[in-house]
């Protein structure tokens, strides 16, 4: 079965082309280019709206009422409301939890079988406790080498992503041995200085947990945690864009120093695409109002009510960055962060066939996946 669309405008990390045509055949895109299109089983007639390739959300952990530490079916709801929003892959986010609990979510996400969905991202236990956020302090540990082994077991190979702050005891030992697993590190939920986290980078860390949130900010004798992932271009960022999380001027700020390095997240909840009112992450209360989510009774935010399309909206709008470096944003720099970047991030011959029409107010008309329209 193959598809074409075609009278697109096409925009990608590598820019934009008009009167665009994409020839998908099974869940790869075939060929590409622009003017006289191919014949193919069906055509997707694009007329003239944008047409980009699939969001990667590195970090999430819910939406539409429902919480990835609630089983598979709570998962595959969750995500089915962000693929309406335009994520067509993704890492599921676990918060901090008792280490049997963790390993238990970590078998269940590697039967999944859903191909859409990249792997786990644990972004607890490991974190520091006066940057914990909304996460447990009671479940909150240092990476022992038996700890981190338990884990790499549980997951199968599925465990993609793992966050931990490089102040605690062991943490740059677990960094190495995960890094030799194939798990992409992440410095996140910490109090580390400058040096330190230089250090987690120099063992194998790869990535900035929501950068600017649960760590030390950036202070003229103390740079801190971001300065030193702004200095490091091994170093993927990830920001949350919602308003909220980050100022747009703080935001203008990183895209300046780490260009092309900042990979847009939604650390979204159970309510995203859902309603204010109380849910739980994982063991903790939270509270929704006016689309802002904090620990019950306090103002710690407790992720966020996101979802990418809203994240790069914002990021043209509020932020003023180039379409294509929003939309490189959402794709091609999140796929990067997990060495996917020759399969997914672009509309070319050999990668997957995820794509998003947007239109000229950046609103999402229609989603692929693996060449399946969703």
């Amino acid at each position: 079965m193959s598809t074409l669309f075609e009278h697109a405008r096409k925009l990608d990390a590598y820019g934009e082309v008009d009167d665009f045509w994409m020839l998908v055949e099974g869940d790869t895109i075939a060929a590409t280019g622009h003017g006289t299109a191919p014949a193919a089983d069906e055509t997707v007639d694009v007329d003239g709206q944008w047409l980009v390739p699939g969001f990667v959300d590195l970090h999430c952990h819910g939406a539409g009422g429902f919480s990835f530490e609630d089983g598979p079916a709570s998962i595959a709801a969750a995500l089915a409301v962000h693929r309406q929003h335009g994520t067509t892959r993704s890492l599921v986010s676990l918060v901090a939890n008792p280490l049997g609990v963790l390993k238990d979510s970590l078998s269940a996400i590697a039967e999944l079988g859903d191909p859409l969905v990249l792997g786990a991202h644990l972004e607890g236990p490991f974190l520091e406790e006066t940057h914990r956020g909304a996460h447990n302090r009671d479940y909150l540990r240092e990476p022992l080498p038996s700890d981190v082994a338990e884990l790499l077991r549980a997951a199968h190979g599925s465990l993609r992503q793992i966050t931990i702050a490089p102040d605690l005891p062991n943490a740059l030992e677990a960094i190495e041995v995960l890094v030799e697993a194939g798990v992409t590190v992440a410095v996140g939920h910490t109090n580390a200085t400058f040096e330190q986290t230089q250090l987690a980078f120099a063992s194998g860390a790869r990535l900035l947990t929501h950068a600017f949130n649960a760590m030390p900010g950036i202070h003229h004798r103390a740079p801190g945690p971001v300065v030193a992932a702004f200095e490091d271009k091994r170093v993927i960022i990830e920001l949350i864009l919602d308003g909220l999380h980050v100022h747009p001027d703080v935001a203008r700020l990183a895209f300046t120093a780490a260009p092309g390095r900042i990979a847009l997240v939604t650390d979204a909840m159970a309510a995203a695409g859902s309603t204010d009112g109380d849910y739980q992450l994982g063991s903790l209360a939270v509270t929704v109002a006016n689309g802002r989510a904090v620990l019950r009774g306090t103002q710690t935010i407790a992720g966020s009510t996101l979802t990418l399309d809203h994240a790069l909206r914002r990021a043209i709008t509020d932020v003023g960055l180039s379409p294509r470096d929003a939309v490189e944003a959402v794709t091609l720099t999140p796929a990067r962060a997990l060495g996917l970047e020759h399969r997914h991030g672009l509309l070319a011959e050999g990668f997957a066939a995820d794509a998003v029409l947007l239109d000229h107010a950046w609103a999402v008309t229609g989603v692929w996946a693996a060449g399946e329209k969703l």
